[in-house]
């Protein structure tokens, strides 16, 4: 067995099996196969996808590649939360904690940004101290104090999705069923959860543009987990715009401050939040879905929320007063009165990479200061000459910026009919 063997195959339209797929992503692992061979495999998978049996064969070799997590000595249901990456998606700031208030365990592990905008792990070292990288005893000590902990992907669970994940943002592969799936549930079920809750964003900001692709990709996923024993839900929503008003890492972080403390709540970030945790608490608690979306809002609306973020954040050496937040601001007027029909997510998040606050190219740092936040947001009305945006940016900036972030927004004569965020929730 040797690599071009298998590559020819794959070229060829053939289906692998376990043995072959396993010694490409083991070899791949150890260094054996290079990042050059292993950019043309991916490629063909990209292009060709693979089968089930195949997803399920990839999934199994990247979860052997690592360690599978041991939570026996955390002393609360765990319960984990994954998004396939969004535009403004500060969600899993916000749900941790209303989860965490409920006596539920978040012992979770984020990833950095993968494509235009930053991951969750971006956004959080964007506060000053923030540890990432607790070892096990102080992860598993804090999930049992104050029933949150996030950090960073370790070098031990998934090694092979690591370096794979890397490799698919920079040769363009990332909007692939089958990566996707392997990736999301390799990380997921090494990172020990029996519960696993995703968040699968649909729309001009998110990998998959379709429906009928998310719920493909969701299927592929929950057929995965039924293997492995673990709950799956999935809940597909809209990415077609901006969620909540801030895009960029600390203006996020800022956001997120907001919500939780009531100063500011985006109504369907609100929306999305509160579903989210409702089917976390649910199933973490074994309770009816009602009881526990109630049991949610209940959290958030008496500042419980709050509270534990603030714990969180500190017990993991995070200063809440210190952001990474420095930059300078243009800000952008509207154009007409009327009301915000779309904001085109996708645009909004190539002027925020082009800002610095991705990876995507050759840039391997990142701002944490830059982005934009919406002073109006989707379906709001808004008069002309009344403040539409404000551009955060440090590096010089280009002045069709703020003509690109007008384009970006619809504005129409009448009220446009509200969307529901949430697609549909698949089981």
């Amino acid at each position: 067995m040797n690599f071009n063997e298998i590559l020819t195959k794959k070229v060829n339209g053939k289906k692998l099996n376990y043995e072959e797929i396993d010694y490409v992503i083991t070899n791949f692992t150890k260094g054996i196969i290079s990042e050059d061979e292993m950019s043309k495999f991916i490629m063909e998978i990209y292009k060709k996808e693979l089968s089930f049996k195949e997803t399920l064969y990839l999934t199994n070799s990247m979860i052997k590649s690592g360690e599978l997590l041991d939570f026996s000595g955390i002393n609360k249901v765990i319960v984990d939360k994954h998004s396939t990456g969004g535009v403004g998606d500060k969600v899993t700031l916000i749900i941790s904690p209303i989860v965490a208030a409920s006596g539920l365990g978040v012992a979770k592990m984020s990833g950095r940004s993968l494509g235009l905008t930053g991951g969750t792990i971006d956004k959080l070292e964007s506060i000053t101290g923030y540890d990432v990288n607790l070892d096990k005893e102080k992860f598993i000590t804090q999930v049992n104090n104050i029933g949150i902990a996030v950090i960073s992907q370790t070098n031990k669970i998934a090694i092979a999705d690591k370096k794979i994940y890397a490799l698919r943002d920079k040769i363009g592969a990332v909007d692939s069923i089958p990566l996707i799936a392997s990736s999301i549930m390799s990380k997921k079920i090494a990172s020990g959860a029996d519960i696993i809750i995703i968040d699968l964003k649909v729309g001009k900001g998110a990998f998959m543009k379709d429906t009928k692709s998310a719920k493909k990709l969701a299927k592929t996923m929950i057929k995965i987990g039924k293997i492995w024993n673990k709950k799956v839900v999935i809940i597909l929503t809209d990415m077609n715009a901006p969620l909540g008003k801030s895009i960029g890492n600390a203006l996020e972080i800022k956001e997120t401050i907001d919500f939780l403390n009531g100063t500011y709540r985006d109504k369907r970030l609100k929306t999305l939040s509160i579903e989210i945790s409702a089917y976390m608490i649910s199933k973490g608690k074994n309770i009816a879905l009602k009881k526990a979306k109630n049991l949610a809002k209940n959290i958030l609306e008496t500042n419980k929320a709050y509270e534990t973020f603030k714990n969180w954040i500190q017990s993991q050496g995070g200063n809440l007063e210190e952001l990474k937040d420095k930059a300078k601001t243009i800000e952008v007027y509207s154009d007409k009165s009327g009301y915000i029909s779309e904001i085109d997510a996708n645009e909004i998040a190539q002027i925020c990479n082009e800002l610095g606050s991705g990876r995507t190219g050759k840039r391997i740092d990142i701002d944490y200061g830059v982005g934009i936040v919406l002073n109006k947001t989707l379906y709001d009305e808004i008069k002309k000459d009344e403040l539409l945006a404000t551009i955060y940016y440090n590096n010089k900036i280009n002045k069709h910026l703020e003509e690109k972030l007008k384009n970006s927004i619809k504005i129409i004569g009448i009220k446009p009919k509200e969307k529901n965020i949430i697609i549909s929730v698949i089981s």
